[in-house]
This record gives structure tokens, C-alpha cells and sequence, in this order.
């Protein structure tokens, strides 16, 4: 297999800290990126010119731009964009700030919103390649206490869904990837806890014993059931799979979790559809009703 030069964001820890390794362990180019590049600093004393590394806030847009612009130029070309970077806000939607709900949907959303587009233009301009959006179980499902953690993850799902139609005719493929929980550093490292109102408590019982230290994140993050590693080299081998796939769901959690909300979500949408129908306009109930009368002779 030919070696490929991947373009990552948010590399310096979880999944993208373990794609990073396992792509440059097996002889592949990374364009490693990260608010703090100097923590991959030990990967670039071991290979080189092979890792290529920059800092980057998703939130800074014409960062983005200038650093994907970069990458490009100076690599030559990229086979595989993945669009890493994001974190997790733990609070009722009354609790959290407005600071805090700017700052996520700016990370999650609109981050990796503009990584896409940044990406785009470049991959067309090449004849093709790959972009890969790590998203969530969480968008798929929701639970109580992460409200826009799961907008952000249903929203970049939307996005995507729309956009790799408009890009599949230039020979660019879209994965979206839903992990379930991981054992890597989420809790502990990459959650952010908003201010608590007592009337919440029952309901965030859990998220105020993380963020108080009751429960330790580190234990917590033990106990989730995916291998990050495990993640990581699945997500790199998708890359191989033609017709790429349009969703990858790893993680028994992740299995069970998205499977049970969707059968609820059908089941809850059959339930409607009668209604659904009574509201079509007359000429339009008409005609059905004449096509299934002449289907029925």
C-alpha cells in the first residue's frame, strides 16, 4: 500500500494523538495540527520531516484557512482530512453561559465546519481524496446535561449529510465516525463543567460528582469500554474501504445506544404518519388516492 499524507486536527491527545502515532509508525506523512504543537514535539525529534506540524485553534477561522492553505502547499498533496478537534460541556441548558455555549458551538460546529470548507477547495483542485469528521454517539441519541454538546455533534452530522453530496461528483468521500465512550483523557482532560443550579441536581447528579472531584475522571475514562487504539486503526482503515463509508459507529456502547434511539425515532415517526399525511393539500390527496385506486384494480 502506497503511503498517504493525512492532515489531522487536535492531534495532541485522544484519537487524534493515537492516528497520529499509528501513521507515522507504519511510514505515512501527518500534518499534525494543535493549539499546543510543542506536545508533539517528541514525535518530531523521532520522524522527522515526516510529521508536519502547526498551531491551530479551530475557532479562528482565518487560521484555518491559512494553515490548511499551508499544508497543502508544502506537502504537495493530502489524501485524508480528518477533523478531530472538539471537547465536551457538561450542564443543563439554563446552567450553562452564554460564553460557554459561543465557545462550544464554535469549537465543535463551527470549527470543524470550516475545516471542511477549507479542505474542500484544495481536495477538488487535486482530483479527490478523503475527509473524515469525528463526531459522536452523541449524535445519534441524546442524554440529559449535554444539550449543546449534542447540537454540536447532531449538527455537524447534518452538515455532512448535505455537503457529501455536493462533493462526491469531484471524487471527495465523506466519513462521519461515532465513537462511543473511549478510554482516553474526555472526562478528565477534555470536559468542560458549567456552574450548577441546585434545582438541577438530581438530574446532574453524575456531571456534579465529575466536576467536584466525587468521581475521578481518570477512573471514569478507565471504565468506558473502547481501546482508543483500536479506535484509531479502525478509523485509518476505513480508508481502504470503497465506497467509503458514509458513517463508521465504534463502540458497543455506540452500537447499542444509536440503535435503540433509532428505533424509537422510527417507531415514534410511523406513529405520525397519518397525520403526517391529512396535511397534504387537497389535489395532492386527490391524486394519491387515484394512483391507488388504479394500483388496487
Amino acid at each position: 500500500m502506497a503511503a498517504r499524507t493525512w492532515f489531522i486536527t487536535g492531534s495532541s491527545s485522544g484519537f487524534g494523538r493515537q492516528m497520529t502515532e499509528i501513521l507515522l509508525a507504519r511510514g505515512d506523512t501527518v500534518a499534525a495540527t494543535a493549539r499546543r504543537p510543542r506536545s508533539l514535539s517528541n514525535l518530531v525529534d523521532r520522524y522527522g520531516d515526516r510529521i508536519w506540524t502547526a498551531q491551530l485553534d479551530v475557532t479562528d477561522t482565518e487560521q484555518v484557512r491559512k494553515v490548511m492553505a499551508d499544508a497543502f502547499d508544502q506537502l504537495g498533496r493530502i489524501d485524508v482530512v480528518i477533523s478531530n478537534a472538539g471537547y465536551g460541556l457538561a450542564g443543563a441548558a439554563e446552567e450553562l453561559s452564554d460564553q460557554l455555549i459561543q465557545q462550544q458551538i464554535a469549537t465543535n460546529l463551527l470549527g470543524s465546519i470550516q475545516v471542511g470548507r477549507a479542505a474542500i477547495p484544495r481536495l477538488r483542485e487535486q482530483g479527490g481524496g478523503r475527509i473524515i469528521q469525528i463526531g459522536s454517539m452523541g449524535g445519534q441519541y441524546a442524554s440529559a446535561g449535554l444539550s449543546l454538546y449534542h447540537a454540536t455533534k447532531w449538527g455537524i452530522e447534518g452538515f455532512y449529510e448535505s455537503v457529501m453530496k455536493e462533493i462526491a461528483p469531484f471524487g471527495i468521500d465523506v466519513t462521519i465516525v461515532e465513537p462511543g465512550r473511549a478510554r482516553t483523557e474526555f472526562v478528565g482532560g477534555s470536559m468542560v463543567f458549567s456552574d450548577h443550579m441546585e434545582v438541577y441536581d438530581g438530574v446532574m447528579e453524575h456531571y456534579r460528582a465529575l466536576a467536584a472531584g466525587d468521581i475521578d475522571g481518570r477512573a471514569a475514562n478507565a471504565m468506558a469500554p473502547g481501546d482508543p487504539r483500536k479506535v484509531a486503526q479502525a478509523i485509518i482503515d476505513s480508508v481502504d474501504i470503497t465506497p467509503a463509508p458514509r458513517r463508521l459507529t465504534l463502540g458497543s456502547d455506540a452500537y447499542d445506544m444509536m440503535t435503540q434511539s433509532l428505533r424509537d425515532r422510527l417507531k415514534e415517526m410511523e406513529a405520525n404518519r397519518d397525520l403526517a399525511y391529512s396535511t397534504d393539500a387537497d389535489d395532492v390527496v386527490a391524486a394519491r388516492e387515484r394512483q391507488q385506486a388504479r394500483a388496487s384494480k
